[in-house]
C-alpha cells in the first residue's frame, strides 16, 4: 500500500509537471523545460508507460533524451528560451512593474540564460545526424 502511493506521488508531480510544461509553452514568464526535465525524472518512478511515452514523443524525446545522455541542449532551445525570457521580461516592463520586480527579473533570467548558452550543443542523432551529414557533403 505505501508502494503504491509513492508511485501515485511520482506519477502525480510528473503529469503535474507536464501539465505545467505545456501551459509555459504558451504563457509567458512560466518556463517549459525545467518541468519536462523534473517530468522526465519522475515519470520512470511513477509510470513507466509515461516514461516511454516521453522517451518516444517526436519532439520532446530528442531534447530529453540530448540532457539525459549528454546534458546537452540543442542550439534552437538555447535560442528560443533566450527569446522567450527577453519577452518575458519585456511583457514585465510593459506592465509597468515596479524597477525591484524588473532588476531582480532581469538577474533570474540572465542567469538562466547564461546557464543555457553554457551547455552543450546536442549532437544530432539518427535521421536529424544523416541529413546534416548529407547537408554538409552537398556544400562541398
Amino acid at each position: 500500500m505505501r508502494e503504491e502511493a509513492i508511485r501515485l506521488a511520482w506519477r502525480t508531480l510528473a503529469y503535474g509537471c507536464i501539465g505545467l510544461g505545456a501551459a509555459g509553452a504558451v504563457l509567458p514568464l512560466l518556463p517549459t523545460t525545467p518541468f519536462l526535465l523534473l517530468a522526465a525524472w519522475a515519470a520512470p518512478k511513477g509510470s513507466p508507460r509515461l516514461a516511454r511515452w516521453l522517451c518516444h514523443h517526436p519532439r520532446l524525446g530528442p531534447i530529453l533524451k540530448a540532457w539525459q545522455n549528454q546534458r546537452a541542449i540543442p542550439r534552437h532551445a538555447k535560442r528560443m528560451a533566450a527569446i522567450l525570457l527577453a519577452l518575458s521580461w519585456l511583457v514585465l516592463w510593459l506592465s509597468g512593474m515596479p524597477i525591484h520586480v524588473l532588476a531582480a527579473t532581469a538577474a533570474i533570467f540572465c542567469c538562466v540564460t547564461a546557464f543555457v548558452w553554457t551547455r552543450p550543443d546536442a549532437a544530432p542523432s539518427g535521421r536529424e545526424r544523416h541529413t546534416a551529414s548529407t547537408a554538409m557533403i552537398r556544400r562541398f
